[in-house]
């Protein structure tokens, strides 16, 4: 897989969990708790945070991915 796909998707990933985080808090200013909205975007946002670690760990453990520590 070429490096700036693996870069693009995490970027995705991110872009989706930053975009549910802000949707939530949309929600609950405007809904003032009368809705599910806020908690439907908020266990969205932690499905695609565990969805990402859970494909960085695959990543790494089948060697598509190298960790490597800060300035390395």
């Amino acid at each position: 897989m070429n490096d700036s796909l693996k870069t693009l998707l995490v970027i995705a990933f991110l872009i989706l969990i930053l975009w549910n985080l802000g949707a939530g808090l949309y929600y609950m200013l405007v809904d003032k708790g009368q809705s599910k909205r806020t908690v439907n975007a908020l266990t969205r946002r932690i499905a695609l945070s565990v969805a990402l670690i859970l494909l960085v760990a695959l990543s790494i453990y089948m060697g598509w991915i190298t960790p490597h520590g800060v300035g390395g």
